[in-house]
C-alpha cells in the first residue's frame, strides 16, 4: 500500500469539499489502484486528506492524468498558503486498516526515535489493542523519511475515544510508546470525517 497525505489551512472548506465530491464523481473510475481516502476539517482549519493506493506507481499514474492536473488547479484556491504532501511507500495497518464506519479520526504526526523498533512493538501491541481499546476501529501508518510517521487511527465516536483514552493512558503499554517518541506529537481531530 501506498499512503498520501495532503494537509494545509482552509481558505474555503466550502470549496474543497465540493471538489472531494467531484472528484469521486468524475476522476475516482479512471484512477487505477486507487483503494479510497480519509477527508476531515480539524476545529482550527487544518485540511487532512489521506489517500491509499495499491503502490507508488499507480498514484504516480493518477499523479500525472491531465484530468488530475486540471481538478487540483480548481482545488488548490481552497488553502491559504502553502499545502504540504507526504508520500508514504511504507505503510503499516492496525487490526485492518481504516474504517469508513469511523464516526472520529485522529491524526497524529511525530517522529520515532527507533522506526523499527516501534513498528515492531506496534505489531506486538495490536492483540492488546483490541481487548484494551474497543473503541478503536483500525489504524494505518504511513513512514515519510528522517524517522518521521503519520498515525491515522479511526473510532467509533469522539466519546468512546476519549474514555479509551483516558483508562489506556496509565498502561505500561502506552509509557513505552510515549518513550519511542523523539519529541512532541501533533494531534489533528477530524470530528466529521469523511471517506471515499
Amino acid at each position: 500500500m501506498f499512503l498520501q497525505i495532503i494537509q494545509g489551512k482552509a481558505a474555503d472548506p466550502g470549496l474543497l469539499m465540493a471538489q472531494g465530491e467531484v472528484w469521486n464523481a468524475e476522476l475516482r473510475p479512471g484512477a487505477t489502484g486507487y483503494l479510497g481516502s480519509t477527508n476531515g476539517i480539524t476545529d482550527d482549519g487544518t485540511a487532512v486528506t489521506i489517500v491509499r493506493f495499491e503502490s507508488a506507481e499507480a498514484a504516480r499514474a493518477n499523479s500525472a492524468r491531465p484530468e488530475q492536473s486540471r481538478w487540483w488547479a480548481s482545488t488548490e484556491p481552497g488553502y491559504a498558503g502553502d499545502v504540504v504532501f507526504h508520500d508514504c511507500e511504507q505503510v503499516d495497518t492496525m487490526m485492518g486498516g481504516g474504517s469508513d464506519d469511523a464516526g472520529f479520526v485522529q491524526v497524529m504526526h511525530g517522529r520515532a526515535v527507533d522506526p523499527a523498533k516501534l513498528r515492531e512493538v506496534g505489531k506486538a501491541m495490536e492483540s492488546s489493542l483490541q481487548q484494551m481499546r474497543p473503541d478503536v476501529l483500525g489504524g494505518v501508518v504511513g513512514w515519510h523519511g528522517d524517522r518521521r510517521f503519520t498515525q491515522v487511527m479511526y473510532f467509533r465516536s469522539e466519546a468512546e475515544a476519549r474514555a479509551g483514552e483516558a483508562s489506556a493512558s496509565a498502561s505500561p503499554e502506552m509509557a513505552d510508546w510515549g518513550q519511542m517518541m523523539d519529541g512532541p506529537v501533533e494531534f489533528l481531530d477530524l470530528r466529521r470525517p469523511m471517506f471515499s
